[in-house]
This record gives structure tokens, C-alpha cells and sequence, in this order.
């Protein structure tokens, strides 16, 4: 992805091995602050997944691929490293997936770093595939709804239902996005900063504005990312998505999930059956440090929520667009 540091662009992934160090942008501070964490043990690693300095599915599973390949480096307990990087946040398959590529790689006796790069390369070329199969299906002028933040930052690079925009906009096609806020963390910020940075027409709008675009035929196609899938199609995401996907059939309009079969986990039959975090509800009672509730209220903050397939138009992923119907058959292929 392009960032701009002063009068120069240059092109950032959202995390990358340098100096015998992870490196990453710690999402925290953005936009407001590009700041840069470098990670030496398995133990920070950890704590930047759970405290979100790195978000989004497919970065989350590099970050936990590399925070092995720093602990094997080290010497130290790879059971241990695998548990505290497992326990960090329970909902994004993609962080399991990359826990058992790098088990086979340790099986094998491959390099460590050398099969995190790997996989966190397979992630981008992923995105990229993603990118053009999503890009055919919005047309010249296209107004597109976003949930979350699942763009560069979210996947390494180029991002996954940020993927067909970046790619639609490369070929000249004319498009605009509104961009959900997605209280409380605000991931929403990201994917405009992301935008922005890209050049793509862009509004933030607050989660319950979203509504109002559809219902005045002012969005042609909603686009989010997924956090898991399961076997039937059902997929976790970011909170709020159940309720765009149920706007988007109500006025028509198409909803489509872009992930990489990493996020896929078919031992899951349904969306029922996947683990939902639920955060501090903090996140919803304070901003900035400050608490704006009352001192006795409480909140729930459950980070995720599920939508079922029934209300997907299509999944876009890097082996082409599958529609719900084929789900299962895609999703179990070898």
C-alpha cells in the first residue's frame, strides 16, 4: 500500500520481517499517527494481536506466523509460543491456519522465517487474485458500501475487500465508497485512510447512516471482509455486518464477501458454531482515555457477529467468485 511520508509516496505492508525483527504499523494511532513497532520475542507479538496493533484476519495469521518463526529463533518453548499466540484472540481462523502451516513447517525442518515470509507472501498474491476477480464485478461508476477495515492494513497488502476497489480503480474505472465508521474501534478510519492514500472518492459515514444510502439507492454493491467461514458459507465479521448484509437483500442490493481461503474453516458446519470475542466493554464506555458514561453503566461489546450464507450474493476469493450454492463443494475442494 502507498503512504505518503512528507512530499514522498512510498509503498508499506502492514508487517514485514527486517533486522531479525517483525516489524508493523502499529493501526492503533492511525490516522492521526504512522508509527512503526519492532518486535523481537513471541511475547509481544502476542500482545499486539490482542490489543489490536495488528488487525484484520490475514494480518493477525502473518503476525502469529512470524511470532513463531521469533520464537524458534530464540530457543524458546514452541508448545508455550503456540498457546500464547493461539489464546490472543479467539474468532479469525486465519491466525489458527497460520499456527499449523507453521507447525508443518517446523515438521519438515524448513527455515522458520523463510516459511513465514511464505506465508505471508501467499497472503498478498491471495489478495491480488482477489483483487481481479472482485474488480469484473463492479461496473464503471459503481458506489460501494464498506464495513470495517479490510483493506492493506488487514492483509498484509493490497487487502481483501479493499482488493477489487484498488484493482477497479487501476483499470479507470470511476467509483465511490462509503466507508462505515465501525464503532467502537473505529476501523472504518483505516479503510478511508487507506482510500485516501489510493485516491479513491471516499465518505466516512457514521453505522447508522448506512441505511439511509441504500434505502435512497445511492449504493450499488456492499463489499466486507470475513474473519472466519464456515462450511456452509455462514461467516463471522467485524459487528455491524449482519446487519448490512440484511439492508443490502432488503433493497436489492448485491453482498458480497471477499476472503482467502485461509479464513475458511469447513470443521465449523455453520456460522453457530463459531467462538465470538467479546471485548472490554471499556471500548464502549470511554473514548480517548475518557469515560463519557454514566459511572454505573455497563455495556456489551461483542466484537464480531455472524451472517448466514442465505444472504450472500457471492464470496470473492482468490479461486474465482463462488456463489453461496457452491459454497460447500469450493470450500471442501483439496
Amino acid at each position: 500500500m502507498k503512504i505518503r511520508i512528507g512530499e514522498e509516496s512510498r509503498d508499506f505492508r502492514a508487517l514485514w520481517w527486517e533486522s531479525d525483527a517483525l516489524w508493523m504499523i502499529d493501526q492503533r494511532l492511525l490516522p492521526l499517527h504512522l508509527k512503526f513497532l519492532t518486535l523481537h520475542r513471541v511475547e509481544e507479538v502476542a500482545e499486539a494481536i490482542k490489543h489490536m496493533a495488528v488487525r484484520g484476519a490475514p494480518s493477525i495469521g502473518a503476525a502469529a506466523a512470524f511470532g513463531m518463526a521469533l520464537a524458534a529463533r530464540s530457543g524458546a518453548d514452541l508448545t508455550h509460543a503456540r498457546a500464547l499466540l493461539a489464546a490472543s484472540r479467539p474468532t479469525a481462523r486465519d491466525l489458527f491456519h497460520a499456527l499449523e502451516v507453521m507447525d508443518d513447517a517446523f515438521a519438515r525442518g524448513r527455515d522458520p522465517v523463510s516459511a513465514a515470509q511464505a506465508y505471508a507472501d501467499g497472503i498478498v498474491e491471495a489478495c491480488r487474485a482477489i483483487g481481479r476477480y472482485g474488480a469484473a464485478l463492479l461496473p464503471d461508476g459503481a458506489r460501494v458500501l464498506t464495513h470495517c477495515n479490510a483493506g492493506a492494513l488487514a492483509a498484509v497488502d493490497v487487502g481483501t475487500a479493499l482488493a477489487p476497489l484498488r484493482e477497479a480503480h487501476a483499470q479507470g474505472k470511476s467509483l465511490f465508497v462509503f466507508a462505515d465508521e465501525t464503532r467502537p474501534r473505529l476501523q472504518g478510519l483505516l479503510t478511508a485512510w487507506e482510500l485516501f492514500e489510493e485516491g479513491i472518492p471516499h465518505a466516512l459515514i457514521a453505522d447508522n447512516a448506512a441505511g439511509h444510502y441504500l434505502y435512497r439507492g445511492e449504493v450499488d454493491a456492499v463489499i466486507v471482509g470475513a474473519d472466519r467461514i464456515t462450511a456452509n458459507g455462514d461467516f463471522a465479521n467485524k459487528i455491524g455486518t449482519y446487519e448490512k448484509a440484511v439492508l443490502a437483500e432488503r433493497h436489492g442490493v448485491p453482498f458480497y464477501v471477499a476472503a482467502p481461503f485461509t479464513t475458511v474453516d469447513t470443521r465449523l458446519r455453520s456460522g453457530r458454531e463459531i467462538p465470538i470475542e467479546e471485548r472490554a466493554e471499556e471500548e464502549v464506555l470511554m473514548v480517548n482515555g475518557h469515560r463519557f458514561a454514566h459511572p454505573e453503566a455497563r455495556a456489551r461489546n461483542p466484537a464480531f457477529d455472524v451472517t448466514p450464507a442465505s444472504l450472500v450474493t457471492a464470496f470473492i476469493t482468490e479461486r474465482g467468485i463462488v456463489k453461496p450454492g457452491d459454497w460447500a463443494r469450493v470450500a471442501l475442494a483439496p
